[in-house]
C-alpha cells in the first residue's frame, strides 16, 4: 500500500484489511469489490493488492518449474488454489512433466458439473505423448469445499494409474483442491496401491497366457496312448 498511497497514512487501512479478511492471505484472495468496502481502500489500492497476488501466483509457479515437483503437494496446492478456489464448476488440469519431473506444461482438459467431470484417459494420454511427458500430476477442485474423493475420483484415478503404466508414464500425484485445504492420493498411498494392483493384474494376464501357451503345446505334442 505504501506504493500506492506514498506519502499517506496506510497503517489504519492496513488494520482494517486484517480484521476484515483476518490474514494477509485472506487479503490477497479477496475479491476487488470486496476490497473496495474497506475505507482508505480504493481502485488504485485494490489494483496493487491484486497485483502482488499475480507477482507471488507468478513466482510461485517458476519456482515449481525449476525445481522438480514430486512429493510438492503442498506448493502445488499454493500455486493453483489461487486460481481454483473461486471456480463454479469442477476444472480437470493435468501437469505434464519431464524425466526430472520439472512442469512441461499444464492444461484444463476437462470441466464438468458443480459435483462431477467427465475424464477421458485417451486424451490425458494423447497429450502426455505429444509433449513427450515421462510424468503426470493431476489436479482438481471440489467447489463443495471438501477434498475427500468420491469413488468416481478413485476410479479415474486408477484407471489413469494403469494407463500411464501401459504406456511408461508414472502418474506422481493427484491432487483435490477443497475449501483452503487439499487430498494427495499419492500423500495417502493410493497412488501405489493402484500401482501395485495394476502389477498384480499384469503378472496373472502373464501367468494365464503361459497357461493357455502350455495347454495347447501339450495338445500338439500328446503321445498316443497304446
Amino acid at each position: 500500500m505504501t506504493l500506492t498511497t506514498p506519502r499517506g497514512d496506510v497503517k489504519t487501512p492496513a488494520k482494517q484489511l486484517i480484521g476484515r479478511f483476518s490474514s494477509l492471505r485472506g487479503i490477497l484472495e479477496a475479491p476487488v469489490e470486496e476490497l473496495r468496502k474497506v475505507k482508505g481502500i480504493g481502485e488504485v489500492n485494490s489494483t496493487g493488492i491484486r497485483f502482488v497476488q499475480e507477482v507471488a501466483r507468478q513466482f510461485l509457479k517458476e519456482r515449481l518449474i525449476e525445481k522438480p515437483v514430486f512429493d510438492s503437494a503442498q506448493a502445488i496446492f499454493e500455486y493453483l488454489y489461487h486460481s481454483m478456489r473461486d471456480l463454479k464448476t469442477e476444472v480437470f488440469k493435468v501437469l505434464y512433466l519431464n524425466s526430472r519431473n520439472q512442469i512441461l506444461t499444464s492444461e484444463d482438459l476437462f470441466q464438468g458439473t458443480v459435483d462431477s467431470s467427465v475424464v477421458w484417459t485417451r486424451e490425458v494420454i494423447a497429450n502426455a505423448i505429444k509433449h513427450s511427458a515421462t510424468g503426470m500430476i493431476f489436479v482438481h477442485n471440489h467447489p463443495s469445499g471438501n477434498p475427500s474423493p468420491s469413488d468416481a475420483d478413485k476410479e479415474i484415478t486408477r484407471d489413469l494409474v494403469y494407463a500411464g503404466r501401459i504406456m511408461q508414464i508414472k502418474v506422481l500425484d493427484h491432487i483435490i483442491i477443497g475449501d483452503n485445504s487439499y487430498y494427495s492420493f499419492a500423500g495417502n498411498g493410493l497412488i501405489e496401491k493402484f500401482e501395485m494392483e495394476f502389477l498384480t493384474l499384469k503378472m496373472r494376464g502373464v501367468g494365464e497366457i503361459a497357461r493357455q501357451n502350455f495347454e495347447v503345446k501339450n495338445e500338439n505334442h500328446a503321445v498316443p496312448w497304446r
